[in-house]
């Protein structure tokens, strides 16, 4: 018998608990264009930066899952990249374009989950996430990497910037469920990444992230994690 309507069934359920993160609640957060967000800038972030000018990611086709108002997606097609972005907000996709036409670069964008995208296997050169996984609920982890293995070819790249445990609400996975909340987003100790990631991925670096000098536009929080890594061949 197939199991899949039923996992489905029973992910939709949970996705369900969490309604203080749904496509209203983010159109309402990027709307207003002018709040005080430290990431409402126009400036990739700075461990993206370094890892694609000092020629540690590859250059090719790359999906930026949860682009907001396409700051890396805008960077990485200046550099030379095929990009696709993604983003459950219309507000975030909106700006998202907006942003891409002013800086007169091609983006590819998405308003949908990530878990709803029809991506190709193995058709990625590089997936990024600037702040997507650590909205994500506990339940969808795993097949969160899943998703992001499966769309990477074998040595394909994928980099990523989180919570630490200092810049999320401070929830464990327990808590979150009992309160049916994410508290603002989850933060994660360097233990608990590299569990997670470990598996279908080779980390690579996995560091602090580090705030740049003033001027420099580029975006970066010391309670961030900046992690880079590499699908195995």
């Amino acid at each position: 018998m197939n199991s899949k309507p039923r996992i489905q069934t029973k992910l939709a359920a949970l996705d369900a608990v969490f309604k203080d993160r749904q496509g209203l609640w983010w159109d309402s957060f990027y709307s207003n264009r002018e709040r005080p967000v430290p990431f409402f800038v126009g400036w990739p972030d700075e461990s993206l930066s370094k890892w694609v000018d000092g020629g540690f990611i590859r250059r090719g086709r790359a999906l930026d899952l949860g682009c907001g108002n396409g700051r890396n997606a805008i960077y990485l097609a200046r550099s030379g990249f095929t990009v696709e972005g993604v983003d459950y907000s219309t507000a975030a996709i909106e700006w998202a374009a907006q942003q891409a036409k002013e800086a007169g670069v091609d983006l590819h964008l998405h308003h949908a989950s990530v878990f709803d995208l029809q991506l190709t296997a193995g058709s990625y050169d590089l997936v990024y996430d600037s702040g997507c996984f650590h909205h994500l609920p506990p339940h969808r982890r795993s097949s969160y990497v899943e998703l992001v293995a499966s769309a990477l070819k074998p040595g394909g790249q994928f980099a990523m910037t989180c919570f630490r445990p200092e810049g999320g609400g401070g929830l464990s996975d327990a808590e979150v469920y009992e309160r049916k909340t994410l508290g603002g987003g989850l933060g994660y100790t360097d233990t608990q990444l590299r569990e997670i990631w470990s598996g279908p991925l080779k980390i690579l670096e996995l560091r602090q992230m580090e705030p740049p000098p003033e001027g420099s536009q580029l975006f970066g929080l010391s309670f961030l994690w900046a992690l880079l890594a590499q699908r195995w061949a």
